[in-house]
């Protein structure tokens, strides 16, 4: 019986059709980047180009320039903590963002490329925010110190496994866009073009799941352990940016882009909104390591 999971037409339709604001949409028959004429929605044309090109997603380009630079300083503001809890690891999350914005100038603000290159791009955006929101998890978790922060066998443990996870479903995003197994093939012959349920639970639930997971690990962290309230602040702000990204990326770009007549859609302020997510992340960061809070006094910890 046909299910709805793992369909990403919807999504696709909704994001931009010939120019779908979702990486993901890349990999699928109906897009341009495998020969496509999009998926039957609203097109984000955004600025036309000589030889019927477009630059679909000017917005989404311009943020994540800024958004590459604002890492590049906060990861070396970071490197000026040089007493904080997690700061490598820290610096391992802004450098997986940085190579997610980079992808997404590629994938989401669709810079002309050839079809080909721009499906190698978004397996790697998709694994990227797969490796990366790991990598975060693995920041709330290095708050607890089981491992001295910053060792290398810390720093071995979470770039180890986030590699694990970027190659695992870099493999599936390449094998899906350029079919070069056909393993991944049969969900889509059987159920439709545009159904994946491994990029599906990888790409949709997955980095969900593990930023819950981070969210109240951190939440455990400074009510209960630090005894604080105002560092939640900067948390909730976080995850209330995130969360308004989302809404704009899947509910309100398709009513941008009709009303636009296609110029721009919800893409643009989904970048936005994740730059200030990931922002408020790093101030969240900062501020339970800062020398003033109350620590715990169990003999060893670095917080002390």
């Amino acid at each position: 019986m046909p299910t709805k999971y793992g369909n990403f037409h919807n999504f696709c339709r909704d994001t931009g059709s010939i120019h779908a604001t979702l990486p993901v949409c890349n990999l699928f028959p109906e897009s341009p980047s495998r020969g496509g004429n999009g998926f039957g929605g609203c097109d984000l044309e955004g600025i036309a180009l000589s030889g019927g090109r477009n630059l679909a997603n000017l917005g989404s380009i311009l943020v994540a320039g800024i958004a590459i630079a604002i890492s590049a300083f906060l990861f070396l503001r970071s490197n000026r903590k040089r007493a904080a809890v997690g700061r490598r690891e820290m610096q391992l999350f802004l450098l997986g963002y940085t190579i997610i914005m980079i992808c997404e100038i590629f994938t989401v603000g669709w810079f002309p490329l050839n079809g080909m290159v721009r499906r190698v791009f978004s397996a790697i955006h998709i694994a990227s925010i797969v490796a990366t929101l790991w990598i975060l998890m693995m920041n709330g978790a290095v708050g607890y110190q089981l491992l001295d922060d910053g060792t290398i066998l810390s720093l071995g443990l979470v770039f180890g496994s986030a590699a694990a996870l970027f190659v695992g479903t870099g493999y599936i995003a390449l094998d899906t866009g350029f079919s070069w197994t056909g393993f991944f093939d049969q969900t889509q012959a059987e159920q439709g073009l545009d159904k994946s349920y491994s990029l599906y639970t990888l790409y949709q639930l997955v980095p969900l799941v593990f930023i819950v997971i981070y969210f109240l690990l951190e939440t455990i962290l400074v009510l209960r352990v630090l005894g604080e309230v105002r560092p939640m602040i900067y948390l909730v702000g976080a995850a209330l940016m995130f969360a308004i990204g989302q809404i704009f990326q899947y509910v309100v770009s398709v009513h941008i882009c009709t009303g636009s007549a296609g110029k721009i859609n919800g893409g643009f302020f989904e970048t936005l909104f994740t730059l200030f997510a990931v922002i408020l992340v790093w101030v969240f960061w900062s501020s339970i390591t800062e020398d003033d809070w109350p620590m715990p006094s169990s003999a060893g910890s670095t917080y002390t």
